[in-house]
């Protein structure tokens, strides 16, 4: 039997591929190549860090440590001053004063983190160097020493806790820096409260690709999966305190656009 196309169905296939096309093509307020194009900001991109010492931010960073002192940092517990150690550059946790988390609030951002664990190593699994970053408070990015050591895997270092284990674990041993450079785009929620795009999150660990522009099913939580809830457009980083003398040093930000 031979199936002849409906008219009707050729057309609507025919406008269907035109917009698809349509949204392929780039913008059309620029000519391509045309030198009246507004040039892109020039920024200082700051150096690399090596294992003594580290590097100079971008120029256009908001710098939130820099070796010196937390007044940028207040304590979760009560919002007062930030109860951890700040010695030779680097912060350390000091075990019961809780997380601490920035004055500023962000949302979208570039954020570099260096951190380090205790050595020698001490303890298996999830109480081996643990910590954790919190983008805006509710996503974390998991910090441990997962060099040698076995863990759950969404639960090793570099993982979206709870949610998303890394490509592959580029961890250094304890005692050594480890760099987190990450790329994170918050969620947005329409004026009802309903989701209308979830957060994603590329981490970059060591130089290292562990977390392709992966999409979060909602806050991170230990053994839960809570649902999106309507937030604020902009809300504080946070570091974890969970017992361990993990350290922390060069933790800079850059607020992204909107983009296209």
């Amino acid at each position: 039997m031979i199936i002849r196309p409906v008219p009707a169905l050729i057309a609507v296939a025919a406008l269907t591929a035109l917009a698809l096309t349509t949204l392929a093509q780039p913008p059309k307020e620029w000519a391509i190549h045309d030198m009246n194009r507004p040039q892109p900001k020039v920024i200082d991109p700051g150096t690399a860090s090596t294992a003594d010492r580290p590097g100079r931010p971008p120029s256009d960073a908001i710098v939130l440590f820099d070796g010196k002192d937390l007044s940028r940092w207040r304590a979760d517990k009560d919002g007062g001053p930030a109860g951890w150690k700040v010695e030779n550059g680097y912060m350390e946790v000091v075990k019961g004063t809780g997380g601490i988390h920035t004055e500023q609030g962000f949302g979208d951002v570039q954020l570099h983190v260096e951190w380090r664990t205790p050595t020698p190593p001490h303890g298996e699994g999830q109480e081996r160097g643990n910590s954790g970053v919190f983008l805006m408070g509710l996503y974390e990015v998991q910090v441990l020493d997962s060099h040698g050591s076995q863990t759950y895997p969404d639960g090793q270092a570099s993982a979206l806790y709870g949610q998303s284990p890394p490509l592959v674990n580029a961890t250094r041993a304890a005692g050594e820096w480890q760099t987190y450079n990450i790329i994170f785009h918050a969620p947005r929620f329409g004026a009802d409260g309903a989701l209308q795009r979830p957060a994603r999150a590329t981490v970059i660990l060591n130089g290292v690709l562990v977390q392709d522009n992966q999409e979060l099913t909602g806050p991170t939580a230990h053994q839960a999966r809570p649902p999106y809830k309507a937030h604020a457009a902009k809300l504080p980083l946070g570091l974890q305190d969970h017992g361990d003398p993990v350290r922390f040093r060069n933790v800079w930000v850059r607020e992204l656009g909107e983009g296209r």
